[in-house]
């Protein structure tokens, strides 16, 4: 007889509130949910990008997250074949709550601490609600030293990527402190090309919208 597996905490309280923490509030789901929201991932992958997890807790979100309903596992067609992580419709539908979290926290970004790890599209969250809009869907990449990334502006898909779009309208290259500064708020993306501290590259309408023109 296989052995019982332990019923997972509640709050037991009949409030969406509660019912959402007893979905993703254990430590590590929500950052899950943060690397699938670019998209279907492999096991080691989301292993790689989330520094710190081992791998015990990180199989058992994923297998709580398939549970709940929040994220599937299928496996990739030739000649890929390998197994991924995708979100759900109804995991998808925590975007604007991690947009919302992503920009409270912010400020606290002001200090690195010497302990922090950090991956380049860790800030796709936080800048995509910063960058103006476009009169049509755009993939924007956006290039740091400490690697590249690509968010989405309207339009279908995946809200960010990690590495750079197959074919991007525009690509912003700056630092972490600058990029750090855009999702703040306290400096706009054509306020650090004026500076000299952030560079549009592309000729169409979407790069010349970022630059200001």
């Amino acid at each position: 007889m296989p052995p019982r597996q332990p019923r997972r905490r509640s709050y037991d309280q009949y409030c969406a509130l509660a019912r959402t923490l007893d979905a993703v509030g254990d430590r590590w789901t929500l950052l899950i949910i943060r690397e699938l929201l670019a998209g279907p991932r492999r096991y080691t992958d989301l292993h790689a990008d989330l520094p710190g997890v081992s791998t015990d807790v990180l199989a058992t979100r994923l297998k709580d997250m398939e549970a709940q309903g929040l994220a599937t596992r299928r496996k990739l067609p030739p000649p890929g074949a390998a197994t991924v992580y995708a979100l759900t419709p109804r995991g998808s539908e925590l975007l604007p709550v991690l947009t919302a979290l992503a920009e409270w926290g912010t400020p606290d970004l002001a200090e690195r601490r010497a302990t922090d790890a950090l991956r380049a599209h860790w800030f796709a969250l936080p800048l995509r609600r910063r960058l103006p809009a476009t009169e049509v869907p755009a993939v924007v990449d956006v290039a740091l030293d400490e690697g590249v990334f690509h968010v989405r502006l309207g339009g279908e898909g995946p809200a960010y990527g990690d590495g750079p779009a197959e074919t991007p309208a525009a690509r912003l290259v700056l630092d972490a402190d600058t990029c750090h500064e855009l999702c703040e708020g306290a400096l706009s993306v054509e306020q650090g090309v004026k500076a000299g501290r952030i560079e549009v590259l592309g000729d169409g309408p979407v790069a010349a919208a970022l630059r200001g023109e």
